[in-house]
Parts: C-alpha cells; structure tokens; sequence
C-alpha cells in the first residue's frame, strides 16, 4: 500500500509540475492618461462650423489616440479664489433669465478634435463667450469612461493618478 502510495505522490508532483516557458510580452502599468490646458483661447468662426476651437492630437499628444481611448473636455466656468478653478465637462448648455441660450460641444477621432459653441442668438453680441475661453482636455481609457464621475473634473485626475503639475499648457 505504502509503494502504490509512494507512487501516486510521485505521479501527481510530476503531473502537477508546470514547466517554464518564455516571459511574455510586458503588459500595461495600470490607467494612464494624459490632461492638456489650453488657455485664453478665442474661437474662430465660419459659416459651415460657426464658432470653433480645433486641433490635432498629432501635434499635442505625440500622436493619434488609441482606439481604447475616450476624450472628456471641460470648460473654465470660473474660480472660487485664484487657486481654485470650477470646470465644467461639456456639452454644456447656458441659459438666461432672458431666454438666450449658449451650448458648448466637441467632437474627436483618433486624430483631431473641435470645441464648438453655439447659441440661439449672434454669439458675436456676447464675445465673452467666444473669446479668452480656457478648456481641458483630458485623453481617457475608454473602460475608465463608465466608471469614473466625469462630471467632477478633480475625480477624474485623481482616478488616472494625474496632479496639476501633470497638466501640460499648450496653445493652439
């Protein structure tokens, strides 16, 4: 009884030993992403797009997106003190007691992206609106989109681990 035993141990150690392999391929390190400041910008306009801020990633990132990744941008609504900024996730709408309305939008692809702001009046009587506007744009994976609030901008930086100092200016 003893050898039978003796020889069942011997055969499960050799069956349920793995052999090694070769190393596969390093994988990612975890949620990465990427948060651009573009500051005091004004929108162009023209008559196909109306009023429009546009660039490339190519240019700002180093490249084109992933296919893995989403864009979140937000808007500088204002600030509580001077070390406080409120942003504020487009699309957006503004609306006033008069009845006028602004929308701010934006589009992507891999390759470019368009912030765009529109309103049910001549955006040009309120040029605040268009001009010296501050945006962020924040480079996401797309799995992250679902999960995180990004609705609070401070979230979303603190869920891809990203400081201020991580923010990197760029101009358009």
């Amino acid at each position: 009884m003893k050898k039978i035993l003796t020889l069942f141990a011997v055969v499960g150690l050799i069956a349920f030993s793995s052999c090694e392999g070769p190393e596969g391929p390093p994988g990612q390190d975890g949620l990465t992403g990427e948060a651009f400041e573009i500051l005091n910008t004004n929108f162009s306009f023209n008559a196909t797009d109306g009023y429009f801020i546009s660039g490339t990633f190519q240019s700002k990132v180093g490249g084109d997106l992933f296919d893995d990744e989403t864009v979140l941008i937000y808007r500088l609504k204002g600030t509580i003190d001077a070390q406080t900024p409120i942003w504020q996730l487009i699309p957006t709408t503004l609306y006033f007691n008069n009845g006028d309305e602004i929308t701010y939008d934006y589009d992507f692809s891999r390759k470019d992206f368009q912030i765009y702001a529109g309103a049910n009046y001549d955006l040009a009587e309120t040029p605040s609106y268009v001009n010296n506007q501050s945006f962020r744009i924040v480079i996401i994976p797309s799995a992250l989109a679902t999960t995180v609030n990004k609705n609070n901008f401070n979230d979303v930086m603190s869920v891809l681990k990203l400081k201020e100092s991580d923010v990197q200016k760029i101009k358009l």
